[in-house]
């Protein structure tokens, strides 16, 4: 009698699994990729899942529908932002976002000026509007950034350790003027799209300071692109960090 219980009970389990997985698949029929219906980030503390609109007649409206806007200043940008940053696509950003932004090791930073931020940005971004990041080398406002991103003053460097950087028996420090960027953590930057300018002058701004070029990546659809494709947006709670 307790064998048969057991059995019909396993049996409503398998069953009960599989109508989840059914209805999983259901709610999710468009996909991230082939192998990805969602993913989760983490956006000021809290797990917000990554999918995309599933109405298939959903059509793109208002800013990020338009078409034409006046060249100068809103015109298109190279694919190669600056030698050595690497331009991603929206598969390429998945992965970073359940890779170095899970691990503490990635940063992904929205560009745009505050104003563009609160109205939506993409979960797990944090606000850097490129006025802050086109400073002087000599700006105060570094030294409240750059330690966010990993980045710590540089130290002046031992003979031991100078002899074991020779011998290639240590990491050779990655220093450029007060700051050693040996540990900087890999950036990806957007703002509003392939005729936004406001990303584009965040990297020229990093890398002036000595930001090594391949831990920057320019997602150069931003939120136009991001939009288009019916991915999740997040209204954030705060003005967005830094906070002035």
């Amino acid at each position: 009698m307790m064998n048969r219980f057991f059995l019909a009970f396993s049996w409503m389990l398998l069953l009960g699994g599989q109508r989840l997985l059914a209805a999983e698949e259901t709610e999710y029929r468009v996909g991230l990729t082939a192998d990805k219906p969602y993913i989760h980030v983490l956006h000021e503390g809290k797990s917000i899942r990554v999918s995309r609109i599933q109405d298939p007649n959903f059509e793109l409206r208002g800013y990020y529908a338009r078409t034409a806007r006046k060249c100068p200043p809103f015109c298109l940008n190279p694919m190669q932002v600056a030698p050595g940053v690497e331009t991603i696509g929206e598969v390429e950003l998945f992965d970073f976002m359940t890779g170095p932004l899970r691990d503490g090791t990635g940063v992904l930073i929205d560009a745009r000026t505050p104003a563009w931020y609160t109205k939506g940005t993409i979960p797990g971004a944090v606000n850097y509007p490129f006025t802050l990041l086109n400073k002087p080398a000599n700006d105060p406002v570094w030294d409240k950034i750059l330690p966010k991103f990993g980045v710590v003053p540089a130290r002046k460097t031992g003979l031991w350790e100078r002899i074991l950087e020779k011998l290639g028996l240590r990491e050779k420090r990655k220093v450029q003027g007060k700051w050693d960027f040996t540990q900087a953590k890999e950036l990806v930057l957007f703002c509003n799209g392939p005729a936004c300018g406001q990303s584009p002058r965040a990297i020229r701004g990093l890398l002036a300071i000595g930001y090594p070029p391949e831990k920057l990546k320019y997602y150069r659809g931003g939120m136009q692109m991001w939009e288009l494709w019916g991915l999740t947006t997040v209204k954030p709670s705060g003005s967005g960090e830094p906070k002035k």
